[in-house]
């Protein structure tokens, strides 16, 4: 079993508003990468939710999803790692990890990532474009104790670049891989306009 990891609990400050909540044409930032996820060959999904998690409730549908609280959301990045772990089943070969500000990932790439590491069973799987690593990043088993004492600002940065010989790279074939979206000036790069949410009780009803 794969399973996919969606961390969407940070506080957006960068961003100034929730960036799971973000247009991504007639969705949203954490729609998109939820149904690129469902699509895809990974058997389960797991979103991790803290600030905001009661207006992504409400705005988002994530019966396709399980969903977990990370409570200790202001620890930072990390937090929101270990607490989705610890929901994995022990089945789970691998998790898939996510990010909500790389939406423009595509299923394929996904695909990618999976099918490398069936075949080579790679602890980690990272894509790449033109050199660049990217995301989503994909962590075996074996790699779960690493994650979870890895260093509170480093995370899983830090399990990457600690275990060089361990790094598969899998070619991407768009950039989509490197995007970030993490300010309203990388929003506006993107997509020509400025940064508004969709939730429920707002931008759905001023349409």
């Amino acid at each position: 079993m794969i399973n996919a990891m969606i961390l969407a609990a940070g506080e957006s400050r960068r961003m100034g508003m929730p960036k799971p909540l973000l247009r991504y044409g007639d969705t949203t930032f954490l729609e998109q990468i939820l149904s690129v996820v469902c699509q895809s060959v990974v058997d389960r999904a797991t979103v991790v939710l803290g600030a905001h998690s009661q207006m992504i409730r409400e705005s988002v549908d994530l019966s396709q999803a399980d969903v977990v609280i990370n409570e200790d959301y202001r620890q930072g990045q990390l937090s929101s790692l270990i607490v989705g772990l610890k929901s994995v089943p022990s089945e789970a070969e691998a998790i898939v990890m996510f990010l909500a500000d790389h939406p423009l990932v595509t299923v394929d790439v996904v695909n990618r990532i999976v099918g490398a590491f069936r075949e080579t069973k790679s602890p980690i799987v990272v894509p790449v474009f033109q050199t660049r690593r990217g995301h989503p990043s994909l962590f075996a088993r074996s790699m779960f104790e690493q994650l979870t004492n890895a260093p509170v600002g480093e995370g899983a940065r830090h399990v990457l670049y600690s275990n060089e010989d361990k790094v598969l790279e899998v070619e991407a074939p768009e950039p989509a891989v490197l995007s970030r979206i993490d300010t309203p000036e990388e929003y506006v790069s993107h997509f020509g306009t400025c940064p508004r949410i969709v939730a429920a009780g707002r931008a759905r009803e001023e349409e």
